[in-house]
């Protein structure tokens, strides 16, 4: 076979691999099964083909077949794969100690995120001790712009990528309180740019505030934060929050440095 778009053989193996790897993406992106006319819609690819894949897939445990035996969604090796890299990733392993002590510290759900793309992905989380908390979960992937986490991140960039990342036109609003305009994100993010802190305001989770600061050295794609519901930020919690942070993110730093992490 030829690829037509730039005349040259295709090799087919490497055609399969690639097509699996966009299935694996597209039934991570979100909670919703698939059936495999939609997974052959939504990637673009010939039903067929991607029907071979989906049930090899299947049959290694990749993929997890509905009761109804019509809709798919990621299987329990896909879960090993994943915890995997989470037990195996050098800023998670050298961060678990400040995360501990940031939570301890504050009382609040305490996060490590990852820029990855246009998204922030948490990598580590511990709970809030309080029994009203933000939900959330390791391996959840939310837009950066949403985000404390994620605007910490973005505001390590320069302009021009943070534009290539996003693009062009208004952004997805998870909330009434979204930034979804590119002029006001850029604002907020020199803010953060000026003064090393982020804040969502109700803007990822309605009524959830959470502050972040970036970890290490200028362009890092690594952040901490920190999540309360508004009910309990007063003016003295803000304060002990920021301070938590500040310090955990300079002793991250510090170690993720020494360690060349």
């Amino acid at each position: 076979m030829v690829d037509e778009s730039t005349g040259t053989p295709e090799r087919s193996g490497v055609k399969s691999s690639l097509r699996t790897l966009e299935i694996l993406e597209l039934l991570a992106s979100d909670d919703q099964r698939r059936t495999i006319t939609a997974i052959a819609r939504e990637l673009g690819s010939p039903k067929s083909s991607v029907h071979s894949i989906v049930h090899t897939m299947a049959d290694r445990g990749w993929l997890q077949v509905s009761a109804d035996g019509t809709r798919y969604g990621l299987g329990i090796r896909s879960l090993l794969a994943g915890t995997s890299y989470i037990e195996t990733d050098d800023v998670v392993t050298l961060t678990r100690g400040t995360l501990d002590t940031v939570a301890e510290r504050t009382g609040e759900t305490v996060h490590l995120g990852r820029l990855d793309g246009a998204d922030v992905v948490y990598l580590a989380k511990r709970e809030s001790v309080h029994p009203l908390r933000l939900y959330s979960a390791v391996g959840r992937r939310l837009p950066a712009h949403a985000t404390a986490l994620g605007k910490a991140l973005l505001a390590q960039l320069e302009p021009s990528a943070v534009d290539a990342l996003l693009g062009p036109g208004p952004l997805r609003a998870l909330t009434p309180a979204t930034i979804t305009d590119r002029a006001q994100l850029d604002d907020e993010l020199a803010s953060v740019r000026a003064t090393g802190l982020a804040h969502d305001r109700g803007e990822n989770s309605a009524g959830i505030s959470c502050f972040a600061v970036p970890i290490g050295r200028a362009g890092s794609l690594n952040a901490i934060s920190c999540s309360l519901p508004d009910a309990r930020l007063t003016d003295s919690h803000r304060d002990e929050i920021v301070a938590a942070l500040v310090d955990g993110a300079r002793e991250a730093g510090s170690l993720l440095g020494r360690f060349g992490a």
